[in-house]
């Protein structure tokens, strides 16, 4: 029987929390082998190479590199190249732009070889946009590259289909208008933060920024063409991107079919903490890696509706959280098509109801 390989490129602010869920999960996911790929051999990233092969991962370096990680007493047992070949499915976790470079020089030589090739965020053009919950039936078996959303479109996202969309999947949507309001840096980034809030500029005519095309991207997958807008600004803290929301839809809703209906959504959390410092802590205390998996964390007590049909409120992203959700359930569609939903529920204690 064949073994399924997963391979993680990059040990970043997803990367590596993704390489140590599966390798904590890796049993109850149907893995076999996880390894990873990591680029540079740096003294300050050398306590969590370590942590990760402990945890059962194996470590592939570029050709010549070898040496450089001897220095750091860790041993690497796989090529980059080998290490893609052999691989069942590659999930890209490197920065902006690098995914592309690695799907034209290896990722396209060994398509024959990988099930599927998953990239983050902003490889607009990697291939076809996915999110779990949102678009799990525009996956088709002849898709071999997919690209994860960023979290804060997996966050507009999962608002818009939870609050717009009727339960046989209608689209009751008008518009849906979001403000972006991100942190500056992760907290383990010693680069771009920045002294004072910065606001952001609308580089898209129709969206305004990528977060609201990248979701109609998403939902074009499905058959919906939805008119979203959004716009974004950066906040010199470090913990939690918000995000404003103002949805209108067709009809009307009160206030309390509006509260059913996230809190039916196992993607939703709900809260009424109101700091994104409260909401971080409570994922550092209880999450995985510190990570929250739920798509959004909805202020339970910020929630409004106007003349029946116009939805406004303040959640937050868990940024990092949903796009490692997204990535696991892409990884186990690659590996088990028929039965990845059920595959994917070893993983329901990480989701939290209530924060």
């Amino acid at each position: 029987m064949e073994r399924k390989i997963v391979h993680v490129v990059g040990t970043g602010t997803i990367g590596e929390p993704l390489i140590g869920l599966l390798c904590d999960y890796q049993g109850q996911l149907g893995i076999d082998e996880v390894t990873f790929h990591k680029n540079s051999a740096l003294k300050i990233d050398k306590s969590k190479v370590v942590d990760l092969l402990k945890r059962g991962a194996r470590l592939a370096v570029d050709d010549g590199k070898e040496n450089q990680f001897k220095k750091l007493k860790i041993d690497s047992d796989l090529k980059t190249e080998d290490a893609i070949e052999r691989a069942s499915v590659v999930i890209d976790c490197t920065p902006s732009g690098i995914g592309h470079d690695n799907k034209a020089k290896y990722y396209q030589k060994f398509s024959n070889h990988v099930k599927g090739f998953i990239a983050q965020g902003s490889e607009d053009g990697f291939g076809k946009k996915y999110a779990r919950g949102i678009n799990d039936k525009a996956l088709k078996s002849d898709d071999k590259f997919l690209q994860v959303v960023s979290c804060n479109t997996h966050n507009i996202s999962c608002l818009t289909k939870t609050i717009a969309f009727t339960n046989d999947d209608s689209n009751d949507l008008v518009k849906g208008d979001f403000l972006c309001i991100r942190r500056a840096n992760d907290l383990s980034q010693e680069g771009g933060f920045i002294p004072a809030p910065q606001v952001g500029t609308h580089n898209d005519e129709k969206f305004g920024t990528h977060h609201a095309k990248d979701a109609s991207g998403l939902f074009e997958t499905i058959g919906e063409n939805l008119n979203l807008f959004s716009s974004a600004m950066k906040v010199n803290s470090q913990y939690m991107h918000i995000l404003h929301f103002k949805i209108i839809i067709n009809g009307s809703m009160h206030i309390n079919d509006l509260k059913d209906k996230l809190n039916k959504n196992p993607l939703v959390a709900m809260t009424t903490k109101n700091m994104t410092s409260s909401v971080f802590s409570f994922g550092r205390d209880h999450g995985h890696y510190g990570r929250i998996l739920n798509q959004t964390v909805i202020v339970e007590q910020s929630l409004n509706i106007r003349n029946g049909n116009e939805i406004t409120g303040f959640c937050f992203t868990p940024q990092d959280g949903n796009s490692i959700l997204s990535s696991i359930s892409a990884t186990e569609w690659f590996l088990y098509p028929h039965s990845y939903e059920d595959k994917i529920q070893c993983l329901s204690d990480l989701f939290f109801n209530n924060i």
